[in-house]
């Protein structure tokens, strides 16, 4: 068979499995499956490029999307609809619409309303052309190439034999499920980022990223609720144009249900109000449209919202019950989290008997105790958290509740930190908060051990292959394990293996910021191993002794004592040393240098060297970086989209450098 046959065959059948995985959720083949035939066209496309088409299934991702998205004129208003919260507002939008078509018969289809973010779909001749953003209504934002990495979104549409479809505009909804919606934010905290507040922002967040990748990377997936515009093809009704559009192979609207009176519709919003706690997906209501299209036409919109449609938003639901116990969760970045255990009680659709607590303050500011009775609510329809205490049910002899100074999970000290509302286990060994410890060991700045990102530790960490932090010195017994992992391979493993070996020889620097201590960051790392220039002797030094490097205050002193000091500590470095890891300083900030007595404060993006690089310079001629600005500061080496530092340094008169001045210099 020839290439183009061959790549032909499998995009149908690539097409077809993704239809049935992501559309119709009944798959028909194993994943291992579908990865070989989707690598074997991703070979042969490489082989033959003049064979690539834009509706080929590897095209989904990797474009680059502009740096600033391109307005999009919606020649059909993608028009929001008006909310109404009560039956009796139901009854009042029934008579209205029948009123205005003369008729006593009226059908409606009632929809989920699903929570997230509206989009219009263009396609010509069946083929995927644009994708864009609702926007105001009237101007949205292109964002094609991010749209295109959502699998249930057919790039070719399937016609039926005998339509002629030369055009035709879809809305739908693009959300994240409950799921994924958790376990991104997961990943966020992981990675010390913000975590998102709904999946509705999640979604929104996730499909304006400039990197269509990271999109893809978010398991979006999206609904269609309607047809905007249609060449070719007449519609008499909604639920016609729903089933068309299943037929083209879209996602369409869920479980939509024709309703032949409003008595019907308001039942059928009752018995999505009982269940839609446990979808797996967030609504926050349900919609309700005309059917007919021709009776649409006659009641039209409007300068705000169509008079053939409306939205019944549901009322928050609140319940009270019994708090029996709080417990404590470690999260991955060790943040100690109160949980309330609850006397079972039904919540927006499903069973609660957890609830979330977020920290010391929350319960301190409302005075939550073990045994009162407390106001409970699902924030944003998935986290239940509690509300608030009755404290006119409060029980006889509660006391007042304290979090534990030592972390539950491996004892190790809990601490909290200034400024900050939660407190966080010390322990370097603690299962809960290992995948952050090792991600923050492996960085760049620290041990820079390539190739081993958040997705390969969390791998190593579930198949059991680490434990600990030196556990990753041992990983070359694990070669033909390693290899066997989801894309990975001889040469990743090998490559992996290289790194965490040359990575033994790393400066005591490296490994000191890598074991992660409070407030000792890669500079102050830097200072206290050329100081003492051994492991030994930076574990035997008081905190009198700490004070005496540059820089070091009192509470950086205190805290890494207090770090070296504990038992998880001193096992992980004992391990290190004993796997060869090097355990001594190697380099010297030069004295003497051009920069000798000069502080550098670094801001905004240079163009042509990195941070760390603008900083090794500078330490290399014997000067010092500082990461604020203070009438200490010699310079300000400022490149662009500088921000609040710059201002600083222009009020008190500091210097400012740009790249150029600065590599005169330094000779250059």
């Amino acid at each position: 068979m020839d290439a183009a046959r061959r790549i032909e065959e499998l995009r149908e059948l690539i097409n077809y499995h993704n239809r049935k995985y992501y559309v119709e959720d009944n798959p028909e083949i194993e994943d291992y499956e579908y990865d070989k035939l989707y690598h074997e066209l991703l070979d042969l496309e490489e082989k033959n490029p003049h064979l690539i088409t834009p509706d080929s299934p590897t095209q989904r991702v990797g474009g680059q999307a502009s740096n600033a998205f391109e307005k999009v004129i919606h020649e059909v208003r993608m028009e929001s609809l008006q909310d109404v919260f009560s039956v009796e507002e139901l009854y009042a939008f029934d008579k209205r619409v029948r009123d205005a078509l003369g008729q006593a018969d009226v059908e409606y289809v009632v929809e989920k309303k699903i929570d997230g973010l509206s989009v219009s779909l263009e396609y010509e001749n069946s083929l995927f052309i644009r994708g864009s953003t609702r926007g105001d209504g009237v101007v949205g934002e292109d964002v094609t190439a991010n749209l295109k990495t959502i699998k249930s979104i057919p790039l070719r549409l399937s016609v039926p034999n005998g339509v002629v479809l030369p055009y035709l505009e879809v809305r739908g909804e693009v959300f994240m499920s409950k799921k994924d919606f958790l376990e991104l934010n997961e990943r966020q905290e992981a990675m010390e980022q913000k975590p998102f507040a709904n999946p509705r922002n999640a979604a929104a967040g996730s499909l304006r990223q400039l990197e269509p990748s990271v999109t893809a990377s978010r398991k979006l997936d999206i609904f269609i609720f309607n047809i905007q515009r249609i060449e070719g093809v007449d519609m008499p009704t909604h639920t016609a144009s729903l089933e068309f559009l299943r037929d083209l192979g879209f996602k369409t609207s869920p479980d939509y249900r024709l309703c032949g009176s409003i008595e019907e519709v308001v039942a059928e919003i009752n018995a999505l109000g009982e269940i839609r706690g446990s979808l797996p997906y967030e609504t926050d209501g349900a919609v309700v449209k005309i059917n007919s299209l021709a009776q649409r036409e006659i009641l039209g919109s409007t300068s705000k919202a169509p008079r053939w449609a409306i939205a019944y938003k549901y009322p928050p639901e609140e319940k009270k019950t019994v708090l029996k116990d709080i417990i404590i969760q470690v999260g991955r970045t060790g943040a100690l989290t109160p949980n309330a255990v609850l006397e079972p009680v039904r919540l927006a659709g499903t069973t609660v008997s957890r609830a979330t607590l977020h920290n010391e303050d929350f319960i301190k500011e409302r005075d939550i105790r073990i045994g009162d009775t407390v106001w409970v609510r699902k924030a944003g329809e998935i986290i239940p958290e509690v509300l608030g205490v009755d404290f006119s049910a409060r029980p006889e002899n509660t006391e007042e509740f304290k979090m534990p100074s030592a972390c539950p999970v491996c004892g190790a000290p809990a601490v909290r930190e200034e400024q900050e509302a939660v407190r966080r286990c010390t322990g370097i060994e603690c299962p809960a908060r290992l995948f952050r410890s090792i991600l923050h060991f492996a960085s760049r700045d620290a041990m820079n051990i390539e190739g081993l990102g958040p997705a390969l530790i969390e791998m190593l960490l579930e198949k059991g292959f680490i434990k600990t932090i030196p556990d990753l010195y041992t990983l070359y017994q694990k070669r033909e394990q390693l290899i066997q992992l989801e894309r990975m391979g001889e040469k990743s493993a090998d490559n992996l293996l290289e790194s965490i070996d040359k990575s033994k020889g790393n400066d005591l620097s490296r490994l000191i910021f890598g074991l992660g201590a409070r407030y000792i960051g890669k500079r102050a790392a830097q200072l206290v191993s050329e100081h003492f220039r051994t492991m030994d002797a930076i574990m035997a030094a008081s905190a009198e002794d700490l004070q005496k490097v540059e820089e070091f205050g009192e509470k950086m002193a205190l805290s890494l004592v207090n770090f070296l000091s504990q038992d998880q500590t001193r096992h992980t470095i004992s391990r290190l040393k004993e796997l060869g890891v090097n355990m001594e300083s190697t380099q010297q900030r030069s004295r003497g240098g051009v920069f000798e007595g000069l502080t550098f404060v670094l801001t905004g993006t240079l163009p042509t060297y990195t941070r760390s690089e603008a900083t090794q310079m500078i330490e290399e001629r014997g000067g010092k970086v500082s990461g604020s600005v203070s009438k200490k500061t010699s310079y300000v080496l400022a490149g662009e989209e500088a921000g609040s530092k710059l201002e600083k340094a222009v009020q008190l008169g500091i210097t400012v450098i740009d790249e150029d001045t600065f590599k005169k210099m330094c000779g250059l």
